[in-house]
């Protein structure tokens, strides 16, 4: 028997009935005073519509009312046992919310604080505990960690205190609560697994349950279903109950059926379907749904008329996080005009959300569908609807994120870290009864809150440890007002904006059809803007700071264009705005300004007349007429002051303008262009050069015929259809009127005609090449401006005003005949022209005698001739003429009719301007396939008999042409250019260049002549550039050494015969020489002395003097190291002598200035000489010489300190090499004795031949590895044949590394014992080989060669690549060595030099030190 409603207590129901509000938008908060629990008075308390409709800074989230509490004891603290437990995680940092500018506010959030206080209150006074659980409907209840039930009605009133510390200390706390539908049943569920039922009208205890599910585990969810005799419970074991309220004999009775076990997977959440008076209804009202989630799945069941699954749902993600659920009725667009209301199920954990809506079909089967699936950047803590078109998602940072559902758009975000959540970890980890559950549900349960936030009728309540917080969503114009009141104007308007245009996101309060809602929004906005513009022009800034108000007045203007334009309120814009404006001069010249890119981008195109007049005396005022131009384009012309803009207009030539208002404003299209034409022609006559103005002029006519005769206005649009003939005929007349209106006695015939052809033929041609192309022009009537006849008329006039008069130049005549031509090509049968006339025009334009306008007739007649003009004239003819006028672009295109391509090369080398381009013809025709074997030989002809012309254009171009495009025998070139030597020259330079620079084509190495090519060039560069012949030879090696040496040596160039004996070995030759050439730069010194010409002069000559011995001390130096002693005193002695006797000669002559140089170049001969010649044979010598034998010490102490000075660096040198050697040689020893040390490691864990595991042996087999750590089996390399017995002894060669070098080059004398390596006696030890050496050569050899083989050069490859590097030692070799035998070596970096490679690093950082390094150092320092 089904459990019969109680008769409400009386009292009780007529004190609450009045008050209950679904919505909770009217709750009030009266005066508290609860004997029965001592509970403070407070003394008026607000209410909640009070605390809703505060100010935004009534509930500030950094302020905590821990001013309540600042009396208790940490043992009193409301936080203090439930941290105790570690129930709620350790907070994040706080950061601050976010509001997003295109959203505004939307929520708004506020603290119920007098809810809040009396649970505070009661915590300290009644020891009720700490808030743990929350239940949200048209009541308030509040459960607490010492069993009691705290129930508040909407007006923040305590109701009830349901149970007592008694009960708590035997239930424990209240894990979570549940209330029907219509608020008059409440169920708990405590922490030790008992449930209890109360009601809510008289605050009795109707039901206590013990047995509903196992003992031993916390109720964690308990909830009613639509039926308010069924209710829904889970427990910390994972299993979910069907609680089933009965009354049976005036007994209550509950009977409980398990819906799902928890060793199936533990349920961490469950939520039924409610339906609420909305969807009353629905389908589904007669199937009790129910959605449940374990850690992996999600289900959805059918509870009623019989239990049945619906729908499964695997559900992954991060162990430490819980499932979440939430149902919501929500319209769905089917098609464009059907809707339904289906319940839809979001589902969730981690990062992803899933929405599912539920069917309910025919024949009462329910389909459960995908709508779609969010992914989240952040980790879920919570998940709930706040309406049907927006979520709330709270994250593990505590962060509340609005959500709008069809979007996936963040709306808003709260930082709820203040709150202080209740987190219900204790109960998930059953604390209670001894932690009695699974490991994955106590650590995904750390953060479970399902009984701290609720959402109840479009308000979402979270529950924190010493506040109760409520957040709802704000109406439209709630969010507005937020933003004015925060002077956010901007952000204001477009936000009403979004409203208006209906793209704005949880939108409340705003209904009724589209009409209507715009109708709302826009006297909001209107009303704004007024306010705003009130605003910003009291709040201005300082006067007299003008570009400070402009600023100000350019950031306020534009946003109120663009509000009344969205609006279509432009009359307030020229009417309330603008007069507000107007009041400043500064803010109405902004405003006038800013009108202009919304008129240029027509976005406003019709202004009041008085704004327009003011628009245009501005522009005026301040010298910006153009910019008026272009908005009276885009105006309506009812808008403007014609008089007033026309006058405008002509004063200041806005053609444009002047065109548009006379064809939009009187739809006359003839008269702009007549009164344009009369000025045109006045700055045509007058013969002086046009300016900027009437340039632009004529292009407009142009421009405005063109559109005309095409049937399209000017400068925008089309020209309506029923005026386009008439168009056309007018203003065709126009332009071939043979008179004007009102003509002078001088006016020519066809005024207008002339003023465009001489303005600009071709571009007029055009024009009417442009005009031709219309069909007007394709038919027979006679009419203006269309039709055959007036096409052929145009034609008549054309050659009546270029060809019969005077005054035209010939490329003007060229343009008309070219133009002409291609007409006649298009409609031949349709004009008609004299071909004489073509024929008078080819022989005025090729008049050799004509030398002026030479490029501009050429041009002319190619495009004449390119658009078929000429095709009745002979081509010999016409070949004769360009020849005769020198037209060879003309030429070219004749010759490449015939296909004369040697003819077109003749074209290109005698064209001044297109000489350099005849190598890139000769390449082309040389390399493309099209052009025959027979026209390629005749184009080399004609390039071989002109070689001449291609050297003096470029030498090295022509060389490559002959050594590689024509592979023409070098010899035989310079042969054939013997009688022209610099013309020789000049081609060999160029050959010489090419080669030494190479190609990508023809590698350098490929190109290099042979030496008596070099010889012959050399000689000829001694002639022609002498200054270059020591640097060439210096830098290539193709000659011979005798035979320019004999060349050098009769054209007398010392340094280069000087050059050339030292690289032939003749040392003594080579320093005579240049010993000769220093006498003559000191002589020269010495005549400047004693013409006593001191100064700039002297200054020459000692530089001079001083580069030429440093040319002969680097000679020295080069050399000396291969010589002996006596040879290096040879070198040395006699420039000494020199150099000292010189000092003696003329010191008494010279300045003290002049003389103390030539004691430096004296004292660096002394320098670097002692690098090379023995110190005490230096003294002897210094001793000697007559200077400083009978002198005092101070005459040479400076030379003996600098031999001194040199001599310890020497020394310190020797010191630090020797040391780097034994450091060396000492790291070297250590890293081969590590290498030796080491054990060999296979490369790979398999046999290289067969492919099987080491392991993978016989009994009497082994494994062995080699040197250079390759592995075999040793059966694997007897089948390879990699075995050999020698004296007895099986040795082994490393098949790998053999096989890889069988194709190389075998090494003499190797002997075949030294393939093989000895493996020794064990066997099945898996062990290294050594590899033996073998001697080669014949037994009686003096000298034997080892040599290594494969397997050795492996592993020595190996050893050498586990070195670090070159030595110190080796690199500083390396930077000191110079090629020996190559004497301009010295300073270059070779090829092969460890420098160059790859791995190569220079660390030149210290090493570093740590802090007790550091301190060791510093600590001996001070000692």
């Amino acid at each position: 028997m089904a459990e019969e409603a109680e008769t409400p207590n009386t009292e009780s129901a007529v004190i609450a009935e009045p008050n209950l509000d679904p919505s909770f938008d009217n709750l009030d908060d009266i005066t508290i005073d609860d004997d029965e629990f001592d509970i403070p008075e407070i003394e008026n308390a607000p209410t909640l519509e009070s605390i809703l409709n505060e100010p935004e800074d009534a509930y500030e989230p950094d302020s905590q009312p821990g001013s309540l509490f600042s009396e208790a004891t940490e043992s009193e603290s409301t936080a203090s046992p439930h941290r105790s437990d570690h129930s709620t995680p350790m907070r994040q940092v706080r950061q601050k919310s976010i509001q997003y500018a295109v959203h505004g506010s939307i929520i708004r959030h506020v603290m119920l604080r007098s809810i809040s206080s009396q649970v505070m209150s009661a915590t300290d006074r009644v020891d009720a505990g700490y808030p743990t659980a929350m239940a949200v409907s048209m009541m308030i209840a509040i459960g607490s960690s010492h069993g009691l039930i705290l129930v508040f009605d909407p007006k923040q009133v305590l109701k009830w205190c349901l149970g007592s510390t008694a009960v708590g200390n035997q239930y424990g706390a209240v894990s979570s609560l549940g209330i029907n539908t219509d608020c008059t049943r409440l169920i708990s569920g405590f922490a030790r697994g008992q449930i209890t039922m109360w009601d809510l009208t008289s605050g009795k205890l109707l039901r206590t349950i013990t047995d509903a599910h196992p003992p031993g585990s916390a109720v964690l969810h308990i909830q009613f279903t639509d039926d308010p005799t069924l209710a829904i419970c889970s427990d910390s074991g994972g299993s979910v109950f069907e609680l089933n309220m009965k009354r049976v004999m005036g007994m209550r009775t509950c009977e409980s059926r398990c819906l799902f076990s928890g060793s199936r997977g533990e349920v961490c959440a469950v939520a039924p379907l409610l339906l609420n008076s909305s969807v009353k209804d629905h389908p589904l009202k007669d199937v009790s749904l129910l959605a449940m989630a374990t850690l992996s799945k999600v289900f959805i069941v059918g509870l009623r008329p019989k239990l049945t699954v619906l729908f499964t749902k695997q559900l992954k993600g991060d162990p430490t996080t819980l499932p979440l659920l939430a149902w919501q009725f929500v319209i769905i667009q089917v098609t464009d005009t059907n809707r339904v209301v289906d319940p839809v199920l979001a589902f969730g954990r981690t990062h992803t959300v899933h929405f599912y809506q539920v069917l309910y079909q025919e024949e009462s089967v329910v389909k459960v569908v995908p709508l779609q699936i969010v992914q989240l950047p952040y980790s879920l803590l919570s998940l709930q609807w706040f309406n049907s078109r927006t979520v709330i998602t709270v994250d593990t940072s505590e962060k509340l994120r609005l959500i709008d559902v069809r979007s996936e758009e963040e709306l808003e975000v709260i930082d709820l870290s203040d709150i202080g959540l209740v987190y219900s970890s204790s109960h998930f980890k059953s604390l209670a009864t001894g932690g009695n559950v699974s490991k994955a549900l106590a650590l995904a349960g750390e953060r479970a809150c399902y009984q701290s936030i609720k959402t109840h009728k479009g308000q979402l309540l979270a529950l924190g440890t010493k506040s109760l917080h409520v957040m709802t969503l704000r109406t439209w114009h709630e969010r507005i007002d937020l933003l004015v009141k925060e002077t956010k104007f901007k952000e204001a308007l477009s936000l009403a904006n979004s409203f208006y245009i209906g793209r704005a996101k949880a939108v409340i309060g705003l209904g009724g059809n589209l009409v209507q809602k715009q109708a709302v929004v826009s006297e909001k906005i209107l009303d704004m803007l007024l306010t705003y513009v009130d605003v910003s022009m009291k709040y201005s800034p300082e006067r007299g700071a003008i570009h400070l108000l402009e600023e100000h007045f350019q950031s306020v203007v534009p946003v109120c264009v663009d509000h009344c334009l969205i609006l279509g309120r432009t009359d307030i814009l020229f009417g309330t705005i603008y007069d507000k404006f107007s009041q400043d001069s500064i803010a109405k010249g902004v405003f006038l300004e800013c009108l202009e890119p919304y008129i240029l981008n027509d976005k406003l195109n019709s202004v009041t007349p008085i704004v327009m007049q003011d628009f245009v005396e501005h522009y005026k005022n301040r010298e910006m007429v153009e910019n008026v131009e272009g908005c009276i384009v885009h105006m309506d012309i009812a808008s403007l002051d014609i008089h007033q803009v026309v006058s405008l207009c002509w004063a200041h030539g806005l053609y444009d303008a002047i065109i548009y208002i006379h064809t939009k404003g009187m739809n006359d299209y003839v008269t702009p262009l007549e009164e344009l034409f009369s000025l045109l022609s006045a700055a045509v006559m007058s013969g002086k050069q046009l300016t900027d103005q009437q340039i632009k002029l004529g292009n407009k006519i142009l421009v405005y015929i063109s559109c005309c005769l095409a049937g399209r206005a000017y400068p925008l649009g089309d020209i309506p259809p029923h005026l386009v003939k008439g168009v056309k005929e007018g203003v065709w007349q126009c332009l071939t009127a043979l008179h004007t209106k009102k003509p002078p006695e001088e006016e020519e015939v066809f005024p207008h005609l002339k003023a465009l052809l001489h303005y600009d033929t071709r571009e007029f041609l055009n024009v009417l090449s442009l005009a031709f192309e219309e069909e007007d022009f394709d038919v027979d009537e006679n009419t203006y401006g269309g039709g055959v006849q007036s096409r052929q008329r145009m034609v008549d006039i054309l050659l009546q005003i270029m060809v019969e008069s005077v005054g035209f130049s010939p490329a003007e005549i060229g343009c008309l005949f070219t133009f002409l031509a291609r007409q006649m090509a298009k409609h031949e049968s349709s004009i008609l022209v004299n071909r004489l006339l073509f024929e008078q025009v080819l022989e005025f334009l090729a008049d050799p005698s004509n030398e002026t306008r030479h490029s501009e007739r050429e041009q002319a007649l190619l495009e004449l001739l390119n658009a078929g003009g000429l095709q009745q004239v002979d081509n010999e003819k016409l070949l004769r003429l360009a020849e005769d006028a020198k037209f060879y672009r003309v030429c070219e295109v004749l010759y490449e009719r015939q296909r004369k391509f040697d003819k077109i090369l003749q074209c290109y080398l005698r064209d001044p301007a297109r000489k350099q381009s005849s190598f890139a013809y000769i390449h082309t025709v040389m390399l493309e396939s099209c052009y025959t074997d027979m026209e390629k030989e005749a184009v080399q002809k004609e390039a071989l008999d002109h070689l001449q012309d291609l050297v003096s254009i470029d030498s090295r171009e022509t060389a490559q042409l002959v050594l590689k495009v024509f592979a023409h025998s070098l010899a035989e070139i310079v042969r054939k250019l013997e009688g022209q030597p610099r013309l020789q020259f000049e081609f060999l330079q160029g050959v010489f260049d090419y080669t030494d620079s190479g190609s990508a084509l023809y590698p350098k190495e490929q190109t290099q002549p042979d030496p008596v090519i070099h010889e012959k060039y050399i000689d000829l560069m001694c002639r022609y550039s002498e200054d270059t012949v020591l640097r060439y030879l210096m830098n290539v090696d193709g000659y011979r050494l005798e035979e320019t040496l004999q060349i050098v040596r009769r054209h007398n160039l010392s340094d280069a015969v000087a050059y050339l004996l030292e690289k032939a070995g003749d040392i003594q030759g080579a320093f005579g020489i240049m010993r000769e050439s220093l006498q003559a730069k000191i002589k020269a010194i010495e005549e400047t002395a004693t013409n006593q010409q001191e100064g700039e002069e002297m200054s020459i000559a000692l530089a001079r003097t001083q580069a030429k011995l440093m040319v002969i001390i680097q000679l020295c130096q080069r050399n000396s190291n291969r010589l002996e002693e006596s040879g290096r005193e040879a070198l040395w002695f006699p420039l000494l002598d020199l150099m000292m006797a010189t000092q003696r000669r003329i010191s008494n002559s010279l300045s003290e200035k002049t003389a103390a140089a030539f004691k430096d170049l004296t004292r660096h001969v002394l320098n670097s000489m002692m690098g090379h010649i023995a110190l005490p044979a230096i003294l002897q010598k210094i001793m000697q010489d007559p200077a400083y034998s009978s002198g005092k010490f101070g005459e040479f102490r400076e030379l003996l300190l600098g031999m001194l000075d040199t001599y310890n660096y020497e020394k310190t040198l020797l010191k630090t090499t020797n040391n780097l050697l034994h450091q060396d040689l000492y790291t070297s020893l250590k890293n081969l004795t590590l290498a030796a040390n080491s054990g060999l490691v296979p490369r790979q864990e398999c046999c290289f031949l067969c492919g099987c595991s080491y392991e993978q042996i016989a009994e009497h087999e082994s494994t062995i590895v080699f040197s250079c750590t390759h592995t075999f089996h040793t059966s694997c390399l007897h089948a390879a044949g990699c075995s050999s017995m020698i004296d007895g002894k099986q040795h082994w060669t490393c098949f790998q590394c053999f096989n890889t070098r069988r194709g190389g080059t075998n090494r003499a004398g190797r002997n075949r014992s030294g393939r093989f390596s000895f493996l020794g006696a064990t066997q099945g030890a898996v062990g290294g080989a050594s590899a033996s050496q073998a001697a080669g050569g014949d037994s009686g050899a003096a000298k034997k060669v080892v040599h290594l083989d494969p397997e050795q050069e492996s592993s020595l490859e190996m050893l050498r690549k586990r070195t670090d590097g070159p030595s110190r030692f080796a690199i500083l070799c390396e930077l000191s060595r110079t090629e020996r035998g190559h004497p301009s070596g010295q300073g270059t970096v070779r090829s092969d030099s460890i420098l160059h490679q790859e791995g190569f690093k220079l660390r030149l950082a210290p090493e570093y030190l740590d802090e007790e390094h550091q301190l060791d150092i510093l600590t001996s320092l001070f000692q």
